[in-house]
């Protein structure tokens, strides 16, 4: 198991377009993917749960990746956020 902390850079925060980003690149990959935020842990690959999260802008994640590919899954998805979700 790995994880990382990140901030949401998003000035809007995790609304649908990045969120559904955010499940959809977390689904490719085979490892368990979930974020902690205020004391919750949400399932990175459910756009419903990561909404539920209700993260603003400058709220601090984070994420964690279990499994084969928890590595590269951290990477990639540690670098999406850090670039805004192409916002």
């Amino acid at each position: 198991m790995v994880s990382q902390k990140v901030t949401i850079k998003n000035p809007t925060g995790l609304h649908l377009r990045p969120a559904g980003i955010l499940c959809q690149e977390a689904m490719n990959f085979k490892s368990l993917i979930t974020f902690n935020y205020r004391g919750n842990t949400a399932n990175a690959k459910s756009v419903l749960s990561v909404l539920g999260a209700c993260i603003k802008s400058g709220d601090e994640i984070e994420l964690v990746c279990d499994g084969e590919d928890e590595e590269s899954a951290l990477a990639f998805l540690v670098k999406l956020v850090d670039e805004g979700f192409g916002e």
